[in-house]
């Protein structure tokens, strides 16, 4: 099974500049009170001037925000904010070095959500939902933060405790809430900006995905290289002269190498990229030499093998 990461990342980043935004300039209420004054003629360009100083809200230019997660969508966001003129706070404690690479210099990294909470003017989440990210934004995080403090929220519904969400917008503990998970008890509250899952609604994602789930699939019938997916490791190898590949797909513990040696003979194994798996599945991708056995080698049968492809 795989899935297509990133491939809606720039559709997410510009709704999330859009939500930095909107969470200032009261951009929704304005327009919502703009409507109010349909059919007074004349009079709305004075009644404009005279009810617009209600909307006043601050530049994001030079205010502090914080990335909590550096992923495909937070660096992107990251990045963008910085070049805005944000002085942007990022933090991830399983930064790839591949993303680090991509990171803005401009972008200070630090090691704690904490340090986030406490020093920045604006929050946006871009973590997967998973156990320890549950509710990380609860009441005690929110009391941490700035009591003017707009945070983000376009990538879980989970990640936040909606009541406390709630109530610090009520007791003046948050000045706004931008989220991609409109729920009930979120819609039409003071301070809310809520939007129907909009992040990867546009047609360039559709189709960034759609490509990049055919490719990922033909990687792995053609070359046996597994990105992406959710319930295997990830393994690729590059091709080598002379060379057949050979993929094995396991679940528990199987010693793949020692199956190959037995299978053909350590001389004619050339090569072994075995995954780290977060899940019960395994996978190997080996190249041997073109003159191994490939009978014997589709013929390995041991307890934890599914699947053995020769390619």
């Amino acid at each position: 099974v795989f899935n297509t990461p990133g491939s809606n990342a720039n559709a997410v980043k510009e709704l999330v500049i859009a939500g930095l935004l909107l969470s200032s300039r009261k951009i929704p209420a304005a327009m919502d009170w703009i409507k109010t004054l349909k059919g007074k003629g004349d009079e709305v360009g004075k009644l404009v001037e005279k009810g617009k100083s209600q909307f006043v809200g601050p530049e994001i230019m030079g205010k502090k925000l914080g990335v909590i997660g550096l992923g495909a969508i937070g660096i992107l966001v990251a990045n963008a904010a910085a070049e805005l003129g944000m002085d942007v706070y990022g933090a991830d404690p399983y930064l790839s070095v591949e993303n680090a690479l991509k990171l803005s210099g401009k972008v200070h990294y630090v090691k704690s959500n904490k340090e986030i909470f406490e020093k920045c003017d604006y929050i946006t989440l871009h973590v997967p939902a998973l156990p320890d990210t549950k509710v990380m934004i609860n009441a005690e995080a929110i009391a941490s933060m700035k009591k003017t403090v707009r945070l983000l929220n376009f990538a879980r519904d989970t990640l936040v405790d909606e009541k406390a969400i709630i109530d610090a917008l009520a007791n003046g503990g948050m000045a706004c809430y931008v989220t991609d998970f409109a729920t009930d008890g979120l819609i039409g509250l003071d301070g809310v900006v809520a939007m129907p899952h909009l992040g990867a609604s546009t047609p360039e994602s559709e189709d960034n995905c759609a490509v990049m789930a055919v490719r990922e699939i033909v990687d792995y019938i053609e070359n046996g290289n597994i990105r992406n997916s959710v319930n295997f490791p990830p393994v690729s190898l590059d091709t080598e002269a002379g060379t057949t590949r050979v993929g094995i797909l396991y679940k528990g513990e199987v010693d793949v190498t020692a199956l190959l040696n037995e299978a053909v003979g350590a001389d004619k194994v050339v090569k072994v990229e075995i995954g780290k798996s977060r899940t019960e599945y395994g996978y190997a991708l080996a190249l041997v030499t073109e003159d191994a056995c490939k009978d014997c080698l589709a013929g390995i049968k041991a307890d934890g093998v599914i699947k053995v492809r020769v390619l």
